[in-house]
């Protein structure tokens, strides 16, 4: 099944079941992010990719620098391990890997919540490829892709139990936009998908298009 297929899929499904006072929270807030959020703020192709040092899962520093060493980059930003529709994205990339690798490409995920969560979302999900910890937002924001959600959030992740301090670090119910770069070996960005609609993502497919443009 298609990725996109799935993830709407999903979504039929959580507002089939989740109660309206949840639901209506969600899709209001993400109705008032999307009027609001120009994608043209994102980082563009052609911009050189910010440099970064980034904790990996098990608490080792990798740079942009470290990554480029070994040819261009694929990195996927996404919400947290507590997201449904994060964790489809990464297993259907995850089921590309072998693509990826053939192609010479170094596929990365980037998240906010601290490295044990990286480390427990990476085991989970049995990934093979870096998952790192942009702790504060720090790189989200240097890409435009801060999403600051209402505090009328804060009411769902509570009825389902996420501590988003212990997860983040932090109380501010920040997260990044749901994205995906391909960054050549130069340090370019040649290609982009960036979606204030979370259960939009960009299909692997696709990706591997990019790639073979390269």
């Amino acid at each position: 099944m298609a990725l996109n297929k799935e993830l709407s899929s999903t979504y039929n499904q959580f507002l089939e079941t989740a109660p309206k006072e949840v639901s209506s929270i969600i899709t209001d807030a993400v109705r008032d992010f999307k009027n609001s959020y120009d994608p043209a703020r994102a980082i563009q192709p052609g911009d050189a990719f910010p440099q970064f040092h980034l904790s990996d899962a098990t608490g080792n520093e990798v740079s942009l620098n470290d990554l480029l060493v070994e040819g261009p980059i694929l990195i996927s930003f996404y919400r947290g391990e507590w997201c449904p529709f994060c964790n489809l994205e990464l297993r259907a990339l995850q089921s590309h890997m072998d693509e990826f690798h053939q192609k010479g490409v170094t596929l990365v995920a980037v998240s906010p919540e601290l490295p044990d969560h990286s480390l427990t979302t990476s085991e989970k999900l049995l990934l093979k490829f870096p998952v790192l910890s942009d702790v504060g937002n720090q790189l989200a924001k240097k890409l435009g892709l801060l999403f600051p959600q209402p505090e009328s959030m804060r009411t769902v992740f509570d009825k389902f139990g996420v501590d988003w301090n212990q997860r983040y670090g932090n109380d501010n119910l920040e997260l990044p936009v749901p994205a995906t770069f391909l960054v050549d070996k130069k340090g370019i960005v040649r290609n982009s998908f960036v979606n204030p609609q979370y259960r939009h993502r960009l299909e692997p497919e696709i990706a591997i298009e990019w790639i073979d443009r390269l």
